[in-house]
């Protein structure tokens, strides 16, 4: 139980330093982007003098070791900061820190909440359709079932997300309005119109994973199956159905977390271009808008986001793995 633990702590630990990092190198990242913000306001007609201004104001003249260490400060303490447009109309109108100015925490928190709500919409889709469809491909190996499955998410897989949206808002949108084609939701939007406007990028997301993971099942399960303990509950008359979803599936449980886990990942990180193709009120698009006008603090924090959220699956990944390993959890 004390290794268990020791090497619990180890993960987590391991898992701060990277997420330290990784907030180096966003930052990094994130000023080394082309253009300016001043510039990008003023346009190109404005003068040395009025950019220079505007930097000063806004705190840009500093050096990046003391940007970096100012933002790093503010998100310990669970502030993102303030965006750059919103700080320089603070700027010029005098008032104070508080009013009517939106901080990044406030402009983010209901993107990310709409993010949320389409990851787990996915995931409710695709977790049970890609272990059902593993464990199926695995009970039926080498049959047109099995090859028509991996042929049709391979395809999927190999698409780009962008193409795969605009088929499925052709055939679920336009030709067979099911669907409709803009994800303009809002706040205060009932349960159902809200998942019926989600559900087009929710489809476009699980064509996405669904093929790794299935894959993956299918896989770990296949290399059960010729496992002693597995030929033994053969030999005792049960169903093959029986002995893949009793006898192996528990055992194959390790790869299959990981995989999932890192597909979760994705669909909280990877939903960029989704909700630039559907306009989708989301983390992604909001990132996508910040780019544009070099509004560094948000770039900042979704990147942060993106990041915290990838590490933390993975971490709960690793550590569920460690707790499904019968050797770890019974030692000698």
């Amino acid at each position: 139980m004390l290794l268990l633990l020791r090497i619990i702590l180890q993960r987590l630990l391991l898992g701060l330093v990277t997420l330290v990092v990784v907030s180096i190198i966003i930052f990094t990242a994130v000023n080394l982007l082309p253009g300016d913000f001043a510039q990008a306001i003023l346009g190109q007609g404005a003068t040395e003098e009025a950019i220079a201004g505007i930097r000063e104001q806004l705190g840009l003249n500093q050096s990046p070791v003391t940007r970096y260490f100012q933002w790093l400060s503010g998100v310990l303490q669970g502030d993102l900061g303030v965006p750059l447009s919103q700080a320089m109309m603070q700027s010029f109108s005098g008032a104070s820190t508080g009013g009517n100015v939106i901080t990044v925490a406030e402009q983010i928190g209901p993107r990310l909440s709409n993010t949320l709500f389409l990851a787990g919409v996915s995931a409710a889709i695709a977790v049970p359709l890609s272990i059902t469809l593993g464990v199926l491909t695995a009970l039926y190996r080498n049959t047109a079932f099995d090859k028509a499955m991996n042929i049709s998410t391979l395809s999927a897989i190999s698409s780009p997300e962008f193409f795969l949206a605009y088929i499925l808002i052709l055939f679920l949108a336009v030709l067979n309005p099911i669907f409709p084609s803009l994800s303009n939701i809002f706040p205060g939007m009932e349960f159902s119109e809200r998942l019926n406007k989600t559900m087009l990028p929710a489809l476009t997301l699980t064509l996405a994973v669904t093929a790794q993971m299935m894959r993956m099942t299918r896989a770990a399960l296949i290399n059960l199956l010729a496992a002693p303990y597995i030929e033994m509950a053969r030999l005792k008359g049960l169903s093959p159905m029986r002995v893949i979803v009793k006898h192996a599936l528990p055992n194959a449980m390790a790869p299959i977390i990981t995989v999932v886990a890192l597909n979760l990942a994705y669909l909280v990180t990877g939903v960029v271009v989704v909700e630039v193709v559907f306009v989708y009120p989301g983390i992604g698009q909001l990132f996508v808008d910040s780019v544009k006008t070099r509004d560094i603090p948000v770039v900042q924090a979704c990147c942060l986001i993106f990041a915290a959220v990838y590490i933390l699956l993975n971490l709960t990944a690793d550590i569920l793995s460690i707790l499904s390993n019968p050797r770890l959890r019974h030692p000698k």
